[in-house]
């Protein structure tokens, strides 16, 4: 017999655990999401009661049966779905963190809002320097920092918009 005809059982039992994450993946999508994947109607039971299950054991069976289920349909769309979602979840992470730390540099840095309007071009510099300006003088009188949410807001707003036109 040819060792190639057929994968090994620890190749399965990889493939069986794959198989079950992507369940348990889907057991954490809302249910416009679970919508917008398209499952089999059985599969879709099986994921809304595993949402449903509190006790842990009952819960670890319920996903044991997804994974079960989920080796009779075609993983491969599912999973691009999922990565789809996740790499957006990703890129809005990664833009607020870049809000975050342009905030923090214009705060921080003297030469930064002229960075800032060379990085994004047309920029209501104005608007970000009396920001600025205003967080600046509540650090300095130890006052709550009443426009630090706004000079966030206004950072992130460049950025999208500037995004959107390139």
């Amino acid at each position: 017999m040819d060792e190639h005809e057929q994968p090994s059982k620890s190749q399965r039992k990889r493939e069986m655990q794959a198989l079950q994450k992507t369940g348990a993946r889907l057991v954490e999508l809302n249910a416009d999401q679970l919508a917008q994947i398209g499952l089999p109607e059985l599969l879709l039971e099986a994921i809304l009661e595993a949402q449903r299950i509190r006790d842990f054991e009952g819960r670890r069976r319920q996903m044991q049966y997804i994974g079960k289920l989920m080796r009779e349909v075609d993983p491969a769309p599912i999973q691009a779905r999922l990565e789809q979602w996740h790499g957006v979840a990703r890129a809005h992470t990664a833009s607020q963190h870049l809000a975050e730390r342009w905030r923090e540099r214009l705060l921080d840095e003297e030469n930064a809002l002229a960075l800032f309007a060379n990085e994004y071009p047309g920029s209501d510099l104005q608007h970000l320097r009396s920001l600025v300006a205003s967080i600046k003088r509540d650090k300095a009188a130890s006052r709550p920092l009443r426009n630090y949410r706004e000079l966030f807001r206004a950072v992130r707003h460049i950025m999208v918009k500037s995004s959107a036109t390139e």
